[in-house]
């Protein structure tokens, strides 16, 4: 056997994908998809909160759980989807204002005192 594979010990646990990192690519694709109506940052939110506590489970297991990968994933499309909501809130901003600027003005009739 070679010196350098760790041997495991009978008793060890398998390693195991973790739930948290699963949630988090799956939330993180419901951000990205639904982000740009707004709708995203609720799941984006849920993903970053997810994705501090995968961490330090991940952290904390010594190797036994998985899905690092997963969870950097759904946390870079969490961002995306906070940056597809913060897009369409400017150009939605930008819309409106452009609207009212092309609206007429109220022409009010002169007062008498």
């Amino acid at each position: 056997m070679d010196a350098s594979v760790p041997v495991r010990h009978p008793l060890d646990p398998d390693p195991v994908r973790s739930s948290k990192a699963a949630a988090v690519l799956a939330l993180g694709i419901v951000a990205s998809l639904t982000g740009f109506f707004l709708g995203g940052l609720v799941p984006a939110t849920l993903a970053l909160v997810l994705a501090r506590q995968g961490r330090a489970e991940l952290a904390a297991s010594g190797g036994f759980l998985t899905g690092g990968r997963s969870l950097r994933v759904g946390v870079a499309l969490a961002w995306v989807g906070i940056g597809l909501a913060a897009t369409s809130l400017v150009i939605a901003t930008i819309i409106g204002l452009l609207h009212m600027a092309q609206s007429p003005g109220r022409d009010y009739a002169p007062t008498v005192n």
